[in-house]
């Protein structure tokens, strides 16, 4: 499984030498939340909030004229400002340099291509001696908690290469790197971009060795089609998403590439003869299935509880992640608290990845009008009614007790899914967001469980405040805590034990139940 990050912790652009840049850029939504959350937080004044304001109408246009790259630009720029450090034009070109490869994920024994390139032209003057020094680095197997991260270890070096150009969006600059005989696992592949013996920039990818990796994906992908329908996604995921991250479509963000590849294996053994691996199956574990449209594989995570019982049925509760997460978030984050309460009140739990990290389940509420905006959007929102319809055709489910419940951007979709939906669930229950009080009259009849931190630099207390005024004046049954002092995320812990005790009482009347 892969390791929860909430929110805003996803959402990083580092402004020195970046250290975790993937070929998939960080998505812009996760941007726009960590620019804005420190403007919150900062509460700039004077000369500096001159400044922002300027910035904040250079993103503006660049939104407005679909110029990603600048928009890029600018939010490191504020974040830059907003940390009190000058914008400065070789701190405009550290930022504007990305390394980008056919392969992110890739076998050992081949040698290893990428580029190195801009995102932006940057404003400023290089002269037209410069070379690239490349590295492989990684940070030691385990550091002591700390607020800076450990220093990286030069595992080796990979060369130099002269003649790179001054203008990287124009001419990307082409390698060829040996790293044949490294240890499996994951890497920065580091490249120095020097003006003579002086390094102006420096940026990094983030990448996975395996050696013999191609042949293992081969085998799963040529196996996959011996097992039952049901199972076969679940073999072929770990292929589909490393063709994903190596098209660019997506970064290699918490995937382990080893401990996926393994349990696609462990299943296509336990799924032989026909078998159904997970039939009968209790406790915490993911699935996959093939999203119809984008043609991908996505994962979603359950639980089943001991006292399931296939005759009896049972309560379902979908559980939507932040912005940055996935669909680990609900199990190992939040103190691992949602499993356990799934437990002691008898729910079938269920959490998918939402498309994307950034999917926001259909909720047009962050913008974003472009096609690729609206495609994101609609897929995560298909993605969700998928693996609802996929608990219910697995197990026996309640239908008058399925709940969804989100955080922060799952929050938001929780309230979106919930107003063009009010006749599937039995309850809401947001964390931390916001919504459309002109929607508050379609889920007059869902009863709703609401919280929010009215210290939340990140999504502000009003979200809530609003979405509740406009419940309670619809007549809609909502029990709402707001938590003085609380901040974005510390409120979520505390108070999740009452918001299953509150779905536990939930169920919709026998008459919606048969409507459907």
């Amino acid at each position: 499984m892969r390791t929860t990050r909430l929110f805003v912790v996803a959402a990083s652009l580092l402004l020195m030498p970046s250290l975790a840049a993937a070929q998939a850029l960080p998505n812009i939504s996760s941007l726009n939340v960590r620019y804005n959350t420190r403007k919150a937080t900062v509460k700039p004044d004077g000369e500096l909030k001159a400044q922002i304001d300027a910035v904040d109408r250079e993103i503006a246009a660049a939104n407005k004229s679909g110029r990603t790259g600048e928009v890029r630009r600018q939010i490191a720029k504020g974040l830059a400002l907003l940390d009190g450090t000058a914008w400065t034009p070789a701190l405009d070109f550290q930022n504007s340099l990305a390394l980008r490869s056919e392969r992110t994920v890739a076998d050992s024994s081949i040698a290893y291509a990428l580029r190195l390139e801009q995102i932006y032209t940057p404003a400023i003057e290089l002269t037209p001696a410069l070379s690239v020094k490349t590295a492989l680095r990684r940070r030691p197997a385990a550091t002591p908690p700390a607020a800076t991260p450990a220093a990286l270890i030069t595992v080796r070096e990979l060369g130099v290469f002269d003649g790179v150009s001054r203008d990287l969006r124009e001419s990307p600059f082409a390698m060829e790197l040996d790293v044949a005989g490294v240890a499996d696992g994951a890497y920065l592949i580091e490249a120095q971009v020097m003006d003579g013996a002086t390094t102006i920039a420096t940026t990094t990818l983030g990448v996975f060795l395996q050696k013999g990796l191609d042949a293992r994906l081969h085998a799963l992908e040529a196996a996959a089609a011996a097992v039952i329908p049901s199972v076969r996604a679940d073999v072929i995921y770990p292929v589909d998403y490393i063709r994903n991250v190596n098209r660019g479509r997506i970064g290699l963000q918490t995937f382990n590439v080893a401990t996926e590849v393994a349990a696609a294996e462990a299943v296509l053994a336990a799924a032989k003869g026909g078998k159904d691996p997970f039939s009968g199956r209790t406790g915490d574990f993911e699935r996959h299935y093939l999203l119809e449209g984008p043609n991908e594989v996505m994962p979603y995570r359950v639980y089943v509880p001991k006292s399931y019982s296939s005759t009896a049925g049972a309560p379902l509760v979908i559980a939507l992640h932040g912005l940055g997460a996935n669909e680990d978030s609900f199990f190992d984050g939040y103190s691992r608290l949602p499993p356990q309460l799934a437990e002691k009140h008898g729910f079938l739990l269920a959490a998918p990845m939402g498309f994307r990290v950034d999917g926001f389940y259909g909720s047009p509420i962050m913008g974003g009008g472009d096609a690729a905006a609206r495609r994101r959007v609609e897929y995560s929102e298909k993605d969700v009614l998928e693996v609802l319809r996929l608990m219910r055709a697995t197990y026996k489910v309640d239908e008058s007790r399925i709940y969804l419940i989100g955080h922060s951007m799952g929050a938001i979709g929780t309230w979106a899914l919930g107003a063009k939906y009010p006749d599937t669930w039995a309850a809401l229950v947001p964390f931390s967001g916001v919504g459309s009080p002109a929607l508050a009259e379609r889920m007059r009849g869902v009863p709703q469980f609401v919280v929010h931190g009215d210290a939340d630099a990140t999504v502000n207390v009003s979200g809530s405040r609003n979405m509740v005024a406009a419940l309670k004046k619809a007549g809609a049954n909502v029990t709402y805590l707001e938590i003085s002092g609380g901040s974005h995320t510390d409120v979520v812990v505390p108070n999740l034990p009452k918001a299953f005790e509150f779905l536990a009482g939930q169920r919709k009347p026998a008459m919606a139940t048969q409507q459907q």
